[in-house]
């Protein structure tokens, strides 16, 4: 026994030597596996795999199908011949698409067709640019093709309006009626100023015999969105209440023709981010986020009896099922992640919960890579509420080691921080370079209730700061952390985080990362696109004076008015075609620091936009980023 015990320890130790960290060029290799959908006959999974090339700086993709009880993926070329095509209508005889159409006059060869050489944008009214695009008259509209040939129509001539809806939108924002009579697309039937400060999106039926288009949620005035119909005819959508508010709390509504239901209103703590129907039309599965995760529910479809909806939860662990793909009979197939592992598909029994993972995509790539354990802690908040807080420890972690550690700022800045797994903002490589990282689900996220997430509203400055300390200073206390390396690094609202806490931060922190953050609120609303946001979150306009709420917004929780406090290095990340948070936002940050005489670093992307999608710029940025860490941490 002794021998067998000496051997396990051996091969342990040599397991460990093994074992390799992530680094960027491997984070850049892995396969981002995306679901298709269920074959025709129920038995397969088809499902593509988009893999980047950091040499040609480009990305490839392939599809494969998977038998659905698991086995051996193969390569297609044909989706069609596996999938059914859900924008050929039943009948066959037509199919829908979006397709940009001119509508509007906007640059100077259009106003001046005489100098055609010009290069000139010419507007009379907001919206004159949209997340990372400059509005050049063109919208995408809903074209009905017969599909034994002659011309489309377009269900929405001469209208200012897109569909799918910009920057997120896709092709679940238009659908076929479950008979082929109508066709139903979410649009913004908004222009101008009326646009850019309104959430106000709706479901439109176009009706093929008639040609009559009515909008169908006119009643509501926040956000419907992704309209799916039953092989009854009841239809469902996400919807959210509220106009100007884009993180009201998000509901499954159905309609049978006469009455509306909310399925999901019973739970104030789910926000529905995505849902299916289930085969046979009875209830709709779902996934949203809660403590700190995000599962997979089903709620039943009551129809016309006075029964209420019942809301079940089917997974349960630490991990993100973030997508579904579609349902054969008692299996449900998603996608799911977490903190240390990409999206793989998984298979999911209904009654049980019970997981298989489908896909090996990554299997070889993670066999020999260090791992890393995430915890959960409780933290107390500074007003006595007992806060979520991810802790995330390097590969092969010694307790009676000390480590620098990062305070993770979410961005949203009412998103949920989940076992999401990110190919920027990922936790698995902080921790492999030697790194705990703290991220708290501070005040702002969904997944807690309504109230929590509610509470960064008009408050971006306030409470929601003791809160990140509160999680770094509970996280410090620990014998293994070394208070005297200690750094902030977040994205959008978290490096809008990270500058103002470089204002208020007691020298906790030895440096601070920022990317697309907000640092001046003025500057902010006078350059940002869609002002329906720094309307609610701020309050509204700098100039109204007698509105108390914007006021104390743009006196108190602007970071630009703190830099005086301001004594430590910082980075700052921007992308050029980021224009729901201006490039601007980081020159002024930088040029402050600059002028304060405080180390900082400046670096602009000048091809992305608040994200950053291509592999090299990628792959710079990983590096920037680490290589400033081991320069000020």
């Amino acid at each position: 026994m002794k021998n067998l015990g000496f051997l396990g320890l051996l091969f342990m130790g040599l397991t460990a030597q093994a074992q390799t960290l992530l680094t960027p060029e491997q984070l850049w290799k892995l396969g981002r596996v995306s679901g298709k959908g269920i074959s025709k006959d129920g038995k397969s999974v088809v499902y593509s795999v988009s893999t980047p090339n950091i040499d040609e700086n480009k990305s490839s993709s392939k599809t494969y199908v998977i038998p659905i009880g698991g086995g051996n993926a193969s390569l297609i070329t044909n989706v069609d011949d596996l999938l059914v095509n859900p924008k050929i209508s039943p009948d066959g005889k037509f199919k829908i698409s979006s397709e940009e159409v001119k509508v509007m006059k906007v640059t100077g060869k259009d106003a001046y067709p005489q100098l055609s050489k010009s290069n000139v944008l010419i507007y009379d009214q907001l919206n004159y640019r949209h997340w990372d695009e400059w509005e050049d008259g063109k919208f995408g509209h809903v074209m009905l093709t017969p599909t034994g040939g002659g011309a489309a129509k377009d269900l929405m001539e001469g209208e200012p309006h897109d569909c799918p809806l910009k920057p997120d939108g896709g092709d679940e924002d238009f659908v076929w009626s479950h008979d082929g009579k109508k066709v139903v697309y979410v649009t913004k039937k908004k222009f101008g100023t009326a646009y850019a400060i309104s959430t106000n999106t709706d479901l439109y039926a176009y009706d093929l015999a008639t040609g009559t288009t009515t909008n169908l949620t006119e009643d509501n005035k926040g956000y419907d969105l992704q309209p799916a119909f039953n092989q009854q005819g009841q239809l469902a959508w996400l919807q959210m209440k509220r106009d100007g508010y884009e993180s009201d709390k998000q509901d499954i509504i159905v309609s049978n023709g006469t009455t509306k239901m909310n399925l999901t209103a019973q739970r104030d703590d789910l926000h529905v981010d995505g849902f299916k129907w289930s085969e046979d039309g009875r209830s709709l599965f779902f996934t949203a986020a809660t403590n700190g995760t995000s599962q997979l529910f089903q709620v039943t479809y009551p129809g016309l009896t006075k029964m209420m909806p019942i809301i079940t939860q089917i997974t349960k662990g630490d991990f993100d099922v973030n997508g579904i793909i579609g349902q054969s009979g008692k299996t449900l197939v998603v996608s799911r992640a977490d903190m240390n592992h990409a999206s793989e598909l998984y298979t999911v029994d209904i009654a049980s919960g019970t997981m298989t993972q489908l896909t090996h995509v990554n299997d070889e790539a993670y066999a020999n890579l260090g791992m890393c354990k995430t915890e959960r802690r409780f933290v107390k908040t500074v007003d006595g509420k007992s806060m979520l807080v991810w802790v995330i420890y390097p590969p092969n972690f010694d307790k009676n080691k000390k480590y620098p550690a990062l305070l993770y700022c979410q961005g949203g800045p009412q998103s949920a921080l989940t076992q999401f797994y990110s190919f920027r903002w990922n936790f698995q490589l902080m921790a492999s370079n030697g790194y705990i990282v703290v991220a708290p689900n501070r005040r702002g996220m969904p997944g807690h209730g309504t109230k929590w997430n509610e509470q960064i509203s008009k408050d971006h400055g306030g409470i929601v700061m003791q809160d990140y300390l509160a999680a770094i200073d509970n996280v410090s206390k620990e014998p293994f952390v070394d208070k005297n390396r200690l750094g902030c690094v977040g994205a959008s609202y978290g490096g809008y985080s990270a500058f103002m806490l470089a204002g208020m931060h007691s020298n906790r922190f030895k440096t601070f990362i920022a990317h697309d953050g907000i640092f001046d609120f003025r500057s902010m609303y006078g350059s940002t696109e869609e002002l329906w946001f720094p309307n609610f979150d701020y309050g509204g306009p700098y100039w109204d004076t007698k509105n108390a709420a914007a006021q104390k917004s743009y006196s108190q929780f602007s970071p630009s008015n703190f830099v005086a406090k301001w004594n430590t290095p910082i980075l700052i990340f921007h992308g050029e075609k980021d224009y729901r948070v201006p490039l601007e936002q980081g020159l002024q940050a930088f040029q402050a620091a600059q002028l304060r005489g405080i180390k900082s670093r400046l670096v602009v992307l000048p091809e992305e936009n608040h994200w950053v999608l291509r592999a090299q710029n990628a792959q710079v940025w990983q590096n920037e980023f680490y290589r400033w860490l081991k320069e000020t941490l």
